[in-house]
C-alpha cells in the first residue's frame, strides 16, 4: 500500500496518538521558547512533570472533543474550530491546575508564560499538520498520473464544489485547467489559484490546454444560454457534460461519478412547458382509463404521467410481454397507491378488446398503440391497414359502444400529406375517428386526435440508433444529407397529449409546436462531438440514400390545413377537410376486405382513393399515383367523398 492510500484509509487510533505526539512536542517547544532555547535554565524535574500532566489533560480533552474523528483530507473550518476549542479548554485546565498546585505547593505544575505559548504552538501543530496532509492528497494526483485538463464552466459556489471535488477524488481522471465565466467582473481573477477567464476565449483554452471536455457547473442557468454554451463546445470539438443539481446528489455528497455526460435530448429541450395540472386532474381524478399501446415509449410515459393524477384504475394494453412486464413493476414501485391491471392483446382482437371495456368499463381512452417504423409498413401495408385502421376502428366502436366520456388518439406527423404506408395508414384512423365523431352530433364519446412528430429516444427513433453505431464504432449512417426532421422529448409530447385531451370537446385535431427542425446530419456529428469524438475522423458518417416511403421533410400540416389558436401557445386545431361517416365506412369496410386477402396493391389503391394527397416518395408504388391521378378517380368531384 503506499503512503497516500495508508493516509487515506489511516484508523482513528493512529490520529489520536499522532496528536498527542505533537502536543507533547508543542509543550517541548513552549519550554524551549520560554527560555530562548538555553536548555541549561530548564529545570529536569518541573519539565517532566509539566509534560506529563499536559498530555494527559490533552489526552482527556482529545477524547472528550473528539478531535481525532475527522476525516483529515477533508479537514475544513468546522475541524478547525473544535481543535481551537479543545486547545482553549485544556489550557484553561492546565492554569487552573498551576494556580491550585502554586497555592499549595512550592512550585507550579507549568508555568503561566510556558501555557500561553504553548497554546498557540499546539493549534498551529494540530491544525497544520492536517492542512498538510490535505494538500498531499490534493497536488499528489497530479503527479501519480497523467491527468486530462477540464475546463469548468461556472465560477461560483458550485464551481467552487467542482474544483475541490476533483482535486480531492484520487481516481478521478481530469485536472482543472481553467474557470470560464459570463461575469466580467470575475476574469482574470483566481479560483483555488486557478485563473478565471471569459467565455468567448473557449477556443484558445482548448488549444492551449488540449482540452477535451468542459463541465457546466452554475446553478439555475437558463435553457437558451445552456444551449449556446454546450453548441459553442462542440463547435471547438469539446464535449460537455453538467454537474446535476444539489436535489440529485447521493445521500447529499457530491462526487465526481455524478458529472453527466449532456446528451442529444438536451440539446433540444426547450422552455419547460406549462400545462393545467388541475384540470386534467379533475378530468383524469377517480375515472378508469385505459391506455392501448402502453408499453411503448409514448404510451408508457402517458401511464407514469397520469399515475400522478389519482385515477381509479389504469388499465395497460400491450401485446408486447416484457416491456409490459416491466411497466407494471415500475407503477408498482413508483406509484404504489395506483391501481392497474395489465393485458397482454392486441387492439385488432375484437373478443379480447370487448371483454376488457364489459369488465372495467373505462371512461377514458388513450390510443397509443400503431405500428410506426415507415420502411417495414412500405413492405407490409395489410398490417399497416390491420393494425393502425382496424385497430383504431375496434377500439373507437367499443369506446362508443360501452359509453367511453373521450377517446384520444395519438397520431404523427406522417400523417400530413403522407408520402408512405405507415402515414396514410395513421390518417385513415384520424378520419375514421373525427367522422365518427361528427356523426353524434355532439353526443357521448368526444373523439380526439393529437398529432406530433418524432420523440427523442422512443423505440425505433434514430437517436437509439446512431447510439449503437457510435459504440460499435460507426460508421454512423444518415439517409441522406439534407433531411430534416422535428423532434421533442418524450415527457414534453405525452404533456401536451393531456393537455389537448383536457381542453377537447370533440371532433378536433390538435397539432403541436415542434419548434425548429433539425438537420439529422447535425444531429449525428453532435451526437458523435458528445461521445468524445471526432465526426469522419474518429466515426465515419455515411449516407444511404432515401427508405421506401421517406420523404425530405416533415410536415405537421398539410397545405390545404389552416389552424386556429387554442389557450396554449403549444397547441393548435388543425381545420382538416370533413368526411361523410357513412362513406368511411364503406370504404373501410372495403379496404379491411383487400388487406385480409394479402391484395397489398388493391389496399394501396384503396387507401390513395380515400386520402387525395396520398403520393407515395421511393416506393413501388408510385406507379398508382399516375394511374389514379389519371383516371380522376383521386377528387373529392367523383362523389365517393363526401366533404361538409
Amino acid at each position: 500500500m503506499n503512503p497516500i492510500t495508508y493516509l487515506r484509509f489511516m484508523p482513528r487510533w493512529v490520529i489520536f496518538f499522532i496528536d498527542l505526539f505533537l502536543t507533547g512536542m508543542a509543550l517541548v517547544l513552549a519550554y524551549l521558547l520560554r527560555f530562548n532555547f538555553k536548555t541549561e535554565l530548564i529545570d529536569g524535574s518541573e519539565f517532566s512533570r509539566g509534560v506529563s500532566y499536559g498530555l494527559i489533560v490533552y489526552g482527556i480533552c482529545f477524547l472528550a472533543f473528539r478531535s481525532y474523528a475527522g476525516i483529515i483530507r477533508h479537514t475544513n473550518t468546522q475541524d478547525a474550530i473544535r481543535i481551537w476549542l479543545m486547545a482553549t479548554v485544556a489550557v484553561g485546565l492546565l492554569y487552573v491546575a498551576g494556580q491550585v498546585t502554586a497555592h499549595f505547593y512550592p512550585f507550579q505544575l507549568i508555568p503561566t508564560s510556558v501555557i500561553i505559548i504553548h497554546y498557540f504552538t499546539v493549534f498551529l501543530l494540530l491544525a497544520g499538520y492536517r492542512l498538510l496532509i490535505k494538500e498531499i492528497f490534493a497536488y499528489s494526483p497530479r503527479f501519480a498520473c497523467k491527468k486530462e485538463n477540464v475546463l469548468v464552466f461556472g465560477a461560483g459556489s458550485l464551481g467552487v464544489t467542482t474544483f475541490q471535488v476533483i482535486t480531492q477524488e484520487l481516481t478521478n481522471p481530469w485536472k482543472v485547467a481553467a474557470f470560464l465565466d459570463d461575469d466580467q467582473k470575475k476574469i482574470q481573477k483566481k479560483l483555488e489559484g486557478v485563473e478565471i477567464f471569459s467565455t468567448h476565449q473557449l477556443p484558445q483554452l482548448v488549444a492551449k490546454y488540449k482540452v477535451k471536455q468542459v463541465i457546466i457547473a452554475i446553478r439555475d442557468l437558463s435553457p437558451s444560454r445552456r444551449h449556446e454554451v454546450i453548441d459553442l463546445c462542440l463547435e471547438n470539438g469539446v464535449k460537455a457534460s453538467v454537474v446535476p443539481s444539489v436535489s440529485d446528489w447521493l445521500g447529499g455528497t457530491f462526487r465526481v461519478n455524478q458529472i453527466e455526460n449532456i446528451k442529444i435530448e438536451d440539446l433540444l429541450e426547450r422552455e419547460p412547458i406549462k400545462i393545467d395540472n388541475e384540470e386534467i386532474a379533475r378530468q383524469i381524478n377517480g375515472k378508469r382509463v385505459l391506455i392501448t399501446g402502453a408499453a411503448g415509449s409514448i404510451g408508457s410515459e402517458i401511464v407514469r404521467q397520469l399515475a400522478g393524477f389519482d385515477p381509479k384504475l389504469l388499465i395497460l394494453l400491450d401485446r408486447a410481454e416484457t416491456p409490459l412486464n416491466d411497466l407494471g413493476l415500475q407503477i408498482r414501485e413508483d406509484f404504489p397507491e395506483v391501481s392497474y391491471r395489465l393485458f397482454i392483446g392486441s387492439v385488432t382482437d375484437k373478443l379480447r378488446m370487448e371483454y376488457i371495456f364489459q369488465n372495467f368499463s373505462p371512461d377514458v381512452v388513450f390510443h397509443a398503440a400503431a405500428f410506426k417504423h415507415v420502411p417495414m409498413m412500405e413492405d407490409h401495408p395489410r398490417e399497416a391497414v390491420i393494425n393502425n385502421v382496424m385497430g383504431t376502428k375496434v377500439v373507437a366502436d367499443l369506446s362508443v359502444r360501452f359509453g367511453v366520456e373521450k377517446f384520444i388518439m395519438v397520431s404523427t406527423d406522417k400523417a400530413v400529406n403522407p408520402t408512405n404506408i405507415m402515414g396514410a395508414s395513421k390518417r385513415l384512423a384520424e378520419i375514421y375517428t373525427q367522422s365518427f365523431g361528427h356523426s353524434l352530433e355532439g353526443r357521448g364519446t368526444k373523439f380526439i386526435t393529437t398529432r406530433f412528430g418524432n420523440v427523442l429516444g422512443s423505440n425505433g427513433s434514430v437517436i437509439p440508433r446512431f447510439k449503437a453505431q457510435i459504440e460499435k464504432g460507426g460508421p454512423v449512417t444518415v439517409t441522406h444529407p439534407e433531411i430534416t426532421r422535428y423532434f421533442m422529448t418524450i415527457p414534453e409530447a405525452c404533456q401536451l397529449v393531456l393537455e389537448a385531451a383536457s381542453m377537447g370537446k370533440g371532433g378536433e385535431i390538435f397539432v403541436f409546436d415542434m419548434g425548429k427542425s433539425v438537420k439529422i446530419v447535425d444531429m449525428a456529428r453532435k451526437m458523435i462531438v458528445l461521445a468524445g469524438l471526432q465526426p469522419d475522423i474518429d466515426i465515419a458518417i455515411k449516407f444511404t440514400g432515401l427508405r421506401p416511403g421517406e420523404k425530405l421533410y416533415e410536415e405537421v400540416l398539410s397545405s390545404v390545413e389552416p389552424t386556429r389558436p387554442t389557450y396554449h401557445s403549444k397547441i393548435m386545431i388543425a381545420e382538416t377537410r370533413e368526411y361523410d361517416f357513412e362513406w368511411v365506412q364503406e370504404s373501410m369496410q372495403s379496404l379491411m376486405e383487400a388487406a385480409k386477402l394479402e391484395n397489398d396493391w388493391n389496399t394501396v389503391r384503396l387507401m390513395k382513393v380515400m386520402i387525395p394527397e396520398f403520393v407515395s416518395n421511393n416506393s413501388k408504388f408510385e406507379r398508382l399515383d399516375s394511374e389514379l391521378t389519371g383516371t380522376g378517380i383521386r377528387t373529392s368531384e367523383t362523389g365517393v367523398m363526401a366533404g361538409k
